[in-house]
């Protein structure tokens, strides 16, 4: 899993890249520069690729980040939990026994699953590991990454929609 989103990372950040360029060299200063604008057939179904794969993966950057927002959600919820077991002995609301978390309830694992439930110490072990606060942190960045991503690529779409308006009619 490690390596597929690393490769989604990289493919996307190529992606981007690419668009960028082919972006640049549509755009009204790159025609100023050298006062005429001549297409050709192969320049006009290259950007209709892009234009096309840019769209399909508009569609997919959107569930990536739909998807992303899920472990974000998760980690705030656990989070938000641990920062109740850590003030509990100084406000005195319920002992840490008491306090639990139960991961059954966003989907990842079965509802019949064993452990599904954490409570106690064990939650506060949790809550006192650098590894899981490094997980918190990166679920926002790749959060982030994903819902950039999908601007980028709504921005070359209109940007390529009004080049396509304004200068080919």
């Amino acid at each position: 899993m490690q390596c597929v989103i690393y490769g989604a990372a990289s493919f996307f950040f190529l992606y981007v890249i690419i668009l960028l360029a082919e972006g640049f060299y549509s755009m009204s200063a790159v025609r100023e520069l050298h006062r005429e604008f001549k297409t050709t057939i192969c320049g006009r179904c290259i950007s209709g690729m892009f234009v096309f794969l840019t769209y399909v993966l508009g569609v997919v950057g959107l569930g990536v980040f739909g998807f992303s927002a899920v472990p974000v959600f998760m980690s705030y919820n656990i989070w938000s939990t641990c920062e109740v077991v850590k003030s509990s002995p100084t406000n005195g609301t319920a002992g840490v026994e008491q306090i639990c978390m139960d991961i059954r309830q966003y989907g990842i694992i079965p509802w019949n699953a064993f452990p599904g439930r954490i409570c106690g110490s064990a939650l506060e072990n949790i809550c006192n590991t650098n590894e899981f606060y490094m997980s918190c942190h990166l679920f926002i960045v790749a959060c982030a990454g994903a819902g950039t991503t999908v601007i980028v690529l709504l921005i070359y779409m209109m940007a390529t929609t009004y080049n396509s308006v304004v200068f080919e009619v």
